[in-house]
């Protein structure tokens, strides 16, 4: 018995993102070439005129010695000018999900990124029942770029809170349920990897005015929570 539920433990572990988990436990990016991401989503990724998780991320990929580009059709320019310039991306300030499944096969096909970094979990309304439709509308997104690059590891987040409620209310249910639909659509060789994002932000300290849009310190948070999850999925460092 205790080794029967030891087995299922680790299974559902493998699932979700840990610093223990072992990259050779599941599929990693292409060797020998620079690894592409994709950073998608809404305002949360594009950032502009707040602070953005994509400018901390990258730095840390680059201090650690990965060989790193983000893709994208998009060039938003950072708060504060980064030594890196501008970064792309595919965020879209005030779309949901739906939006971003109804273009995500032409950008996909113009940039088929290695990784994918999905947040999308903004953008709707509690009493509207959104939860069903987002994540329909995020397994479309996942199964449509394994169409188009059946190597596509995709890191899919458990959204920031946000103090702005009711409408964001909904948020912790979506997380949950993008959680069961991480485990339905895992597998080793099309990894489908929960980052949790959600647990340890705090809106009232992470987010800005709007309690929405995460400050430099909330930027920072989800920069640790990719990084740590892109490590066991990348290459070995050159360094």
């Amino acid at each position: 018995m205790k080794t029967t539920a030891f087995i299922f433990l680790a299974a559902g572990l493998s699932l979700v993102f840990s610093p223990c988990i072992s990259s050779a436990q599941q599929a990693e990016a292409p060797k020998g070439k620079k690894t592409t991401i994709m950073p998608l989503g809404d305002s949360i990724t594009e950032g502009g005129s707040f602070s953005v998780y994509r400018y901390p991320l990258m730095e840390k990929l680059l201090a650690a010695g990965y060989d790193v580009e983000y893709v994208g059709s998009k060039t938003t320019r950072p708060v504060k000018d980064s030594p890196m310039g501008i970064l792309r991306h595919e965020g879209y300030g005030g779309r949901n999900v739906g939006d971003l499944a109804g273009m995500f096969k032409e950008l996909y096909q113009q940039n088929p990124a290695d990784i994918i970094l999905i947040h999308a979990g903004h953008n709707q309304f509690a009493d509207k029942g959104p939860i069903p439709g987002m994540i329909e509308k995020t397994k479309y997104i996942i199964t449509t770029a394994r169409s188009i690059n059946p190597k596509v590891i995709v890191l899919l987040a458990q959204v920031i809170p946000s103090g702005k409620l009711p409408k964001y209310s909904y948020i912790p249910d979506l997380n949950k349920a993008l959680k069961t639909l991480a485990e339905e659509l895992n597998t080793k060789d099309q990894p489908v990897i929960i980052v949790d994002q959600h647990e340890g932000f705090d809106w009232k300290t992470d987010t800005g005015g709007d309690m929405v849009h995460p400050n430099a310190k909330g930027a920072e948070k989800m920069a640790v929570r990719w990084f740590e999850a892109l490590k066991t999925v990348l290459p070995p460092p050159s360094n």
